[in-house]
């Protein structure tokens, strides 16, 4: 969301061209490659992340015409000729040497310094073509102006806006906007500028620390002192440098005025930052928030919705229906948290005749519409309605029962803005029509009724219209489902009489009591929105941040939650297994320990041997359960009437998440947590219920409602969490498993638990092994320094011994060894020197460390193969596991090595025409790599069983997991009965290759999965991602899914091949 990634590219000598809008990110694609065809120079063509690319506006569109009009063909037809080809043969990339490089380095300089002329005449043809005139330099403001900002980006428009605002004002400003910054054109700078410049305050992007400025402000310092040292100006002006708009942060008039409030100073700062709150260095701007420039001309809305749940996609087509439908300009922006769904997504919407030049968040609406009710407890919904705007609220209650449900704030400021309020129990009525929690269609009808943009009728066609061009791929059922959805909605907006007193509750803290004060100072104000609250030092200044913040934060999004009955149930642990949040999990405690349990809390006779006189609980956590309704699907336990007969209600079912039944649970789940965990002695951590006795250190994440990917997180975590390290490629398992402002993993309560750090993409594989040979040397060295603190006499032999030689494979063992080196760093307490400190500092590595690494298919299968590869063929002691989603997850769903054939995807919308890579049988093939493919919903002990072996193989292991994805096109309710599907089909064969076996005379792969029982159509059919070709191309739909099948024979005898081979060996 900032300029950091292309200035780092503005010295490989491409010519970079900046676009500050939607509209110039379109012209300038074209006139780039019009100057670079003719230049021979290559181009980077930007414009900012987030702000200009994601943001929605109703443009001029360029023609095929317009574009035959401006590509030269000749230039095209030069272009091929310069090709590689044997027919012309040609060397290029030769190795030189020092004789000729430089002089070959300096033959390009009359190509580069041809290249702002020709972007200019580009620029000038397109003009003339289309009405729309670009400058390399662009000048705005006033002709004498004395105060000047330089900046390049979206930030051009904003200042642009205030310039003319305080122009009305008297003030005599101007703004410089920057196209063409590599090559850079001092003298088409120079003279850009108004003669009576005074002060020069150059905008950056991006923050180069340790340079002596940013990358625009020396290149305009070295411009403007030229041309005076060159007499071309006699002007000197003060030229300022400061920073803005780092990581998409917002750039609003209000801070530009400070920046021009900072020129007209009598001592204006230099390299400041504006935005910020820096109480450290002081080196920000103060500035009036509440500072506003836009009129009464501009009809703004702002929708609060929760991720997944439509609301971002029906304000893009409400974008589209009112600039098609209307002679209204329009804009769309729309602000995500980091959570991958059940977060909260707020939608930026502007219409208007004239056209709309503002890229940045509304803060004065006309109207607020809040689609989750429990929003109102800890979001400011109404901060930024204006005087009289309208609120429109998605609630179970009605018009004669709302009011007393509000928090008195609400109340006060509903009161006092003198708003129009209007409800629709926009849940229900989705739910009465199969749609679950998508109320989108039914909020969007209701803005449009409510707002009067458009007519009725106009806005029920134009709606209905853009749900068959938006759902038609998925069926005929999901698009007149979708119609349902607006004709209810018609018929269930109710007008609310809002009284004149104040009768609402106080609104909840943003985090529980017991949170920490850094959660409660810092995190709180995130959790808020009011991020930008948050003084510099009140934030790290090294990256680092706290673990286990999940627990704070108690979300409440989930509409309904589970429930357990505990006469049915049969203590198997799945519902525990599966949960995606760790929001519902398995104790077992002494009966003693529940003296003191509250009235409501559950508990049943634990079962089995070793548990016997004890009590089992299956605790949910009401406030962070998603609802996804796994737990429910994996039970097998039904109950059964007073016949004896199965009924279908389970051991788990799903309740209405009210507001009685989480005050009853949250303390049925305080008290659980403060109950002992089980003694490791009476844990097998191979079994499934084992694992599932040990305290997960992965919890409440961001993860989507029915993750595939997190119970595998989770499950390691039990297991290994309190040594693990884990590197993590940027993806979804990076965005929920490190994303701010609360952090999932988590800590025993010994302050032990996983520590964890995210790269790159493409070198996670890398990270973490420098993470294993890291811990190697420190080890080492640990060790060293104890033989040596023997001969020192600081500890005994006997005691160097015992800690070296102990075996630490089990829990308990690595248990035990933490109590011998507590002693020894006891022991070391009473003495002094250099070793002393030096072994204390590393005493801790004496105890063995786990090293694993995350990411998802992408990464593994792509991108990052190649360290993968380099990795595992090292033979250091390091465990990956796969998060298999056969797409890219995280960037929408972009077809990877793993995507099978015959599925859709971006990049595949046709069909992906080959097979799937099958990565574990080819790193199998190193003969001592472990490797395994697992689905916890089709063979959980079997998960359970990979995992332990993974981690206790001394060597590389490689762990790939099916995870079932939102990006499949599925209900994710279903998503274990789709890796079933996808094991009994053969798609995913279960299987282990385990070269620990082989040492030891047996065959090192088991198969775990039984031959095939359905077709792979059986499978594949249950997910959009197939059906969606059968819509849109039946013919290449047979063949592909022909050869899918194909493929699924072809793979699993394959696999039966490689059994019976390494069978015959032994």
């Amino acid at each position: 969301g900032d300029h950091g990634d292309v200035m780092a590219a503005r010295q490989t000598g491409w010519a970079m061209l900046c676009a500050q809008s939607v509209q110039e990110a379109q012209d300038l694609a074209l006139i780039s490659t019009q100057a670079s065809l003719k230049s021979r120079i290559p181009f980077i063509h930007f414009f900012d992340g987030f702000r200009t690319s994601h943001e929605v506006q109703k443009i001029e569109q360029i023609t095929f015409d317009d574009m035959r009009a401006i590509i030269d063909d000749e230039l095209v037809i030069a272009h091929r000729r310069r090709a590689l080809t044997p027919d012309r043969p040609t060397m290029r990339g030769t190795a030189q040497n020092p004789d000729v490089y430089f002089t070959g380095r300096e033959t390009v300089n009359h190509y580069y310094n041809a290249v702002p002329g020709i972007v200019q005449e580009t620029m000038d043809r397109f003009g003339a073509l289309t009405g729309r005139h670009y400058r390399l330099f662009d000048y705005h403001g006033s002709p004498d102006a004395t105060d000047v900002v330089v900046v390049m980006g979206s930030g051009a428009e904003t200042i642009r806006s205030t310039v003319d605002y305080l122009a009305a004002q008297g003030r005599k400003l101007g703004v410089l906007n920057v196209r063409l910054f590599r090559p850079f054109d001092s003298r088409a700078l120079v003279n850009a500028l108004p003669a009576t410049v005074k002060r020069i305050t150059v905008l950056d992007r991006t923050k180069e620390p340790g340079s002596a400025g940013e990358p625009l402000y020396l290149e305009v310092r070295a411009a403007v002192g030229e041309a005076v040292e060159a007499n071309r100006s006699a002007r000197q002006p003060i030229i300022l440098g400061g920073r803005y708009g780092l990581g998409s942060a917002e750039f609003t008039p209000a801070m530009v005025k400070a920046v021009f409030d900072n020129m007209a100073a009598m001592a204006p700062k230099n390299h400041f930052c504006v935005g910020p709150n820096d109480d450290v260095a002081f080196t920000s701007l103060d500035y009036d928030k509440n500072f506003n420039i836009e009129g009464d001309s501009v009809y703004r809305a702002m929708f609060y919705g929760l991720g997944a749940d439509g609301t971002v996609g029906a304000n893009k087509n409400t974008i589209k229906i009112i600039g098609t439908e209307t002679d209204n300009s329009a804009q769309g922006y729309f602000v995500y948290d980091s959570k991958k769904s059940g977060s909260i997504t707020v939608s930026h919407l502007r219409f208007g005749a004239s056209k709309i030049v503002a890229p940045y968040l509304i803060n004065k609406a006309s109207f607020v519409a809040c689609h989750n009710f429990t929003f109102l407890d800890k979001y400011d919904m109404l901060g930024n309605l204006e005087e009289g705007g309208t609120f429109l609220l998605t609630s179970e209650y009605d018009k004669a029962k709302v009011w007393k449900q509000l928090p008195a704030q609400v109340q006060q400021q509903l009161i006092t803005k003198k708003a129009k309020f209007y409800v629709i129990d926009a849940i229900k009525l989705a739910a009465a029509i199969g749609l679950g929690a998508r109320i989108n269609m039914i909020m969007q009808t209701a803005f449009f009724l409510i707002s009067n943009i458009i007519s009725k009728d106009e806005a029920i066609k134009a709606i209905k219209a853009a749900i068959k061009k938006t759902y038609g791929n998925k069926g005929d059922k999901v698009v007149n489902m979708n119609y349902g959805a607006v004709d209810v909605a018609v018929d269930n907006i109710q007008q609310v009489k809002i009284p004149t007193d104040v009768s609402g509750h106080a609104m909840p803290a943003t985090v529980t009591e017991d949170a920490p004060a850094f959660v409660k100072e810092v995190t709180a104000k995130m959790i808020e929105g009011k991020g930008d609250e948050i003084r510099v030092s009140q934030m790290p200044d090294d990256g680092v941040w706290p673990t286990g913040t999940t627990q704070y934060e108690k979300r409440n999004i989930a509409v309904s939650v589970p429930e357990w009955d505990p006469a049915t149930c049969i203590q198997c642990a799945q519902c525990s297994l599966v949960c995606p949040h760790a929001a519902i999990r398995l104790k077992i405690v002494p009966a003693a320990a529940l003296a003191k349990a509250p009235k409501a809390f559950k508990s049943v006779d634990a079962v089995g041997k070793d548990f016997k006189g004890m009590k089992a609980i299956i605790q949910v956590a009401t406030e962070d359960c998603v609802g996804c309704s796994l737990c429910v699907q994996t039970c097998p336990a039904l109950q059964k009437d007073a016949q004896g007969n199965k009924t279908d209600r389970k051991a788990i079912n799903m309740v209405r998440n009210t507001e009685e039944l989480r005050k009853v649970e949250s303390a049925n789940w305080r008290f659980f947590m403060a109950l002992p965990e089980v003694d490791n002695a009476l844990i097998n951590p191979a079994t499934l219920k084992g694992s599932q006795l040990k305290r997960p250190l992965f919890e409440f994440s961001g993860a989507c409602a029915g993750c595939g990917e997190t119970p595998y997180i989770k499950l390691a975590t039990q297991l290994f969490g309190d040594r693990m390290y884990i590197a993590n490629a940027t993806g979804c398992s990076s965005i929920y498993g490190g994303n701010l402002p609360t952090t999932p993993y988590s800590k025993r309560a010994d302050g032990r638990g996983p520590t964890w750090a995210n790269s790159l993409f493409e070198d996670n594989a890398e990270f973490g092994l420098g993470m294993r040979q890291s811990v190697n040397k420190l080890a080492s060295q640990a060790s060293e320094l104890l033989l040596q603190a023997v001969e020192g006499k600081l500890v005994t032999k006997k005691m160097a011994d015992e800690i070296l030689g102990a075996p630490q494979g089990t829990q308990d063992e690595i248990e035990a060894q933490r109590v011998r080196v507590a002693a020894l760093k006891q022991k070391l307490t009473a003495a002094e020197g250099a070793l002393v400190s030096q072994l204390l500092s590393l005493a801790d590595y004496l105890v063995k460390k786990s090293v694993w690494i995350f990411g998802g298919d992408g990464w593994a299968y792509d991108i990052g193969y190649g360290g993968l590869d380099h990795v595992l063929a090292s033979g250091e002691n390091v465990n990956v596991m796969v998060l298999d989603t056969e797409v890219y997850s995280n960037t929408g769903g972009q077809m990877s090595k793993s995507t099978p054939r015959a599925a859709t995807a971006q990049f595949a919308a046709g069909g992906k025409k080959l097979p799937k890579k099958d990565m574990g049988m080819i790193f199998s093939t190193y003969g001592n790599i472990y490797v395994a493919r697992i689905a916890i919903g089709a063979n959980p002990q079997q998960a359970v069983k990979a995992l332990n072996e993974a981690e206790a193989y001394n060597g590389p292991s490689l762990i790939i997991a099916y995870a079932h994805c939102i990006n499949h096109g599925i209900n994710m309710t279903l998503g274990l009965d789709q890796q079933k599907k996808a094991v009994a089909c053969g798609h995913w064969p279960l299987y282990r290759f385990n070269p620990t076996l082989e040492e030891e005379g047996k065959n090192p792969l088991s198969i775990d999965s039984k031959d095939p029982t359905i077709p792979f159509a059986e499978y594949a059919m249950n997910e959009n991602r197939y059906r969606a070709l059968k819509l849109t191309n039946p013919g290449m739909f047979d063949e592909l899914m022909g050869q899918a099948q194909k493929d699924v024979e072809r793979g699993w005898k394959f696999l039966q091949g490689r059994f019976k081979s390494m069978e015959g060996d032994k």
